[in-house]
């Protein structure tokens, strides 16, 4: 750049921006320019410094080494520069010849040690052109490899480059523990109109902590923010960034992964253990278990359980531990809280090598507004809405991805990216997403700002949840997105060409919610209101639904799902155990917490560990023996998977018994029947007459009144004949002994 029109003066317009902290590009001043015919002048900003001398040597040197002379300036390898007055810019005017287009400075600090690095502001941009216009037009979906901080080599000099986004900002520096978090020491540069700025520091390597600290173009307002590309962070409550080495590890898993692109999950068994990854179990002194301790004690234990995946709560790094991880600020970093990103690596290598598939709760609803986060980036509304109708949550006092901002699209499309293809998660289960698809979502009239159509969809949001649908499956083969959408939107789970939203599955909140509040009433009561038991059949197919008994339901008051069973101890044992065979029959893919399959009875508490000691107890034990042959039998009885999403799957032998509030129905596949009858009241049933599909003998292959699993053991024990009596629309029946609150699995004897 040529730099004859500077003066070297203090009231020199680019000298006075620099020195006020408000130099848009300091590569513009600092560093090395053309002065005037076979001249340069080199520029250096070093606060604290109290000589400044240039080394100009032809090859790469180390970077710690003192400089060759103190004292010769005449023809030597080092070159005194001169104070611009009283500030702690430095200026050396030099033959072109004499200063190397890469060169070294020699400083000298208040102790009279001197340091030497080479300069940052001698180095060319290192972003590409085509990349940052991929992301500045929302099409980048690996953005991290594009921004945030990264290993690289310039001309032979190992460095780190720094990177954000940032188009409000007048400038930014990138801080840290390697320049005493002095933002005047290391200004970036900004690249063009894309409004992302860029700093190459040489010397540096992975581990140093830092930050970048941005001044706002209008209110100069000073900020210091976390890097939002960041791939790891120190541990609450410290909040810096950590530059992350390139991972080195190893993965086993390449037979999973490929079974996993030709798996037909629409078919297969999927029964998913919902964890809170630091409250399963505690170590001797009380702390949560690392990935790797977490690996070495879970999986065995869902191995014995049965269960087919197991998925995270949000483990994308958050500041607030009673949020859960539902409040992130690190969209690219793995909580910290239990190990390093390789540790998490390892937990899910090691659960593929076991046959089970991992999911990753992730937040693309909305973010905190923790100060170093993403909130007012740059001091602007950058990631967020501006109008507060659209850019706030008045459930969660938090702050609203702006799905419109194309930068927004390519950094929450690349995170989702980013957890399936670095850590190998099998799926997503995309938290609050009918928060995002409603403008008017817990608003109020007057309190919402309608679409352009005049309705109350966030069309921004919809598109984006297409586009991150279409992305996933077909950039990681096999792998699933599930939302939690707790409203009647159309085809959520029904693919993006038909009209859909394009996950692959969707809680079913309906179901969960009447069947919870059914199992909450006094069976005396349950014949008035039958409905709410039978009605999830009517929509059951609707969707590709999965059913649900999440962490949501056992906190904020809301008790245990033992606590929401009616009647006494006995009779809330027995509805749970009833409950869980209904959840794992009727059609859909399960979800159980963490501490359901223990019979909990206190609400879930995130600071402790499980209460292990229950299964000292017989008839909690027989809850968790319970859950692990029903999911024997949900994985080996094809019927009961086979057409989860197939009305063909299921049919009603009864579902009109509202008089002693009993449900009978069939599951399923090809010419294999399964019939499931349940019991919802305490007074048993003998002589109970039951059509079945087929003659012959039915013999019960799951009664959850059994003394294993803490009933009273009344039922069917011997094989039953059908008999050519007509019943439920059926030519041959069977007469059932139906124990209290209770459901027995039946099939034909082998």
């Amino acid at each position: 750049m040529d730099d004859t029109r500077m003066t070297d003066a203090l009231d020199d317009p680019g000298l006075a921006k620099l020195l006020a902290g408000r130099l848009h590009d300091p590569f513009n001043v600092l560093g090395r320019h053309p002065r005037a015919k076979d001249r340069v002048v080199v520029r250096a900003w070093l606060p604290g410094a109290l000589r400044v001398r240039l080394h100009a040597e032809r090859a790469p040197a180390a970077l710690d080494a003192p400089p060759a002379s103190t004292e010769d300036t005449d023809g030597g390898r080092a070159c005194e520069f001169r104070r611009l007055g009283g500030t702690d810019l430095f200026v050396l005017e030099a033959p072109a010849d004499g200063v190397a287009t890469r060169y070294r400075l020699a400083w000298q600090d208040g102790a009279g040690a001197w340091h030497t690095h080479w300069d940052p502001y001698c180095f060319p941009p290192v972003l590409d052109e085509a990349e940052l216009a991929r992301f500045n037009a929302g099409e980048h979906t690996e953005a991290w490899r594009l921004l945030g901080a990264r290993e690289a080599t310039l001309d032979g000099v190992d460095g780190l480059v720094f990177a954000t986004w940032a188009p409000e900002a007048e400038r930014v520096s990138v801080v840290g523990d390697f320049n005493r978090w002095d933002g005047r020491r290391h200004p970036m540069r900004v690249r063009g109109s894309s409004g992302v700025w860029e700093l190459f520091v040489p010397g540096l390597a992975p581990g140093v902590l830092y930050k970048f600290e941005l001044s706002n173009a209008r209110s100069h307002e000073l900020l210091l923010k976390a890097d939002p590309y960041a791939r790891a962070a120190e541990l609450r409550p410290a909040t810096a960034s950590v530059a992350l080495a390139a991972s080195t590890y190893v993965w086993q898993d390449d037979e999973w992964l490929a079974a996993r692109a030709q798996w037909n999950w629409l078919h297969a068994p999927m029964s998913i253990y919902e964890l809170h990854a630091g409250a399963w179990r505690r170590d001797a002194d009380g702390r949560p278990l690392n990935y790797r301790q977490l690996a070495d004690a879970l999986i065995p234990y869902l191995r014995d359980l049965g269960f087919t995946h197991v998925e995270l709560l949000p483990v994308t790094e958050y500041p607030f531990d009673d949020s859960w991880g539902y409040q992130p600020t690190g969209m690219f970093a793995p909580t910290c809280r239990y190990g390093s990103p390789d540790d998490l690596r390892y937990f899910v290598d090691r659960c593929h090598a076991a046959g089970i598939g991992v999911l990753l709760d992730w937040v693309a609803g909305h973010f905190p507004r923790d100060a170093h986060g993403l909130a007012r980036f740059d001091g602007s509304a950058l990631y967020e809405y501006a109008d507060p109708r659209k850019g706030e949550h008045p459930d969660w006092g938090t702050l609203v991805f702006n799905y419109d901002r194309r930068e927004v699209v390519s950094f929450l499309l690349s995170s989702a990216l980013y957890w399936l293809q670095e850590f190998h998660f099998d799926g997503l289960r995309v938290d609050a997403v009918a928060s995002m698809l409603y403008l008017d979502y817990s608003r109020g009239p007057g309190e919402w700002a309608p679409n352009v159509h005049g309705g109350n969809e966030n069309l921004e949001a919809v598109q984006f949840l297409q586009r991150l649908n279409e992305l996933t499956h077909r950039e990681v083969p096999g792998s699933l997105t599930i939302a939690e959408e707790s409203t009647a939107w159309p085809k959520v789970s029904r693919p993006v060409w038909d009209g859909g939203l394009g996950f692959s599955m969707k809680w079913n909140m309906g179901w969960m919610h009447d069947t919870l509040k059914y199992f909450g009433m006094d069976p005396v009561h349950r014949r008035h209101h039958h409905g709410m038991i039978n009605f999830a059949a009517l929509y059951a197919f609707s969707e590709n639904f999965v059913l649900p008994l999440s962490h949501d339901e056992v906190v904020h008051g809301k008790g245990s799902l033992l606590g929401k069973m009616a009647g006494d101890h006995w009779q809330r044992l027995a509805n749970l155990r009833l409950l869980y065979t209904l959840q794992w029959t009727f059609p859909g893919k399960k979800l159980l917490f963490m501490g359901g399959e223990l019979g909990q009875p206190g609400e879930w508490d995130h600071r402790v560990g499980l209460p292990w000691s229950l299964l000292e107890d017989p008839a909690h034990a027989g809850i968790q023996r319970l859950v692990r042959d029903l999911n024997h039998l949900y994985r080996t009885l094809e019927p009961l998977h086979r057409n989860d999403f197939d009305p063909h799957g299921f049919a009603w032998l009864s579902c009109d018994d509202a008089l002693q509030s009993t449900l009978a129905f069939q599951r399923i596949s090809g010419g294999t029947r399964v019939v499931v009858v349940l019991n919802f009241t305490p007074v048993p049933r003998h002589d109970w007459r039951l059509g079945v599909p087929q003659a012959g003998g039915w013999q019960e292959c799951l009664n959850s009144d059994s003394r294993f699993y803490g009933g009273s053991d009344l039922g069917n024990p011997l094989p039953l004949a059908s008999e050519p009596v007509p019943a439920h629309g059926c030519a041959q029946s069977l007469r059932l002994t139906l124990p209290p609150l209770a459901a027995v699995i039946l099939k034909l004897a082998d």
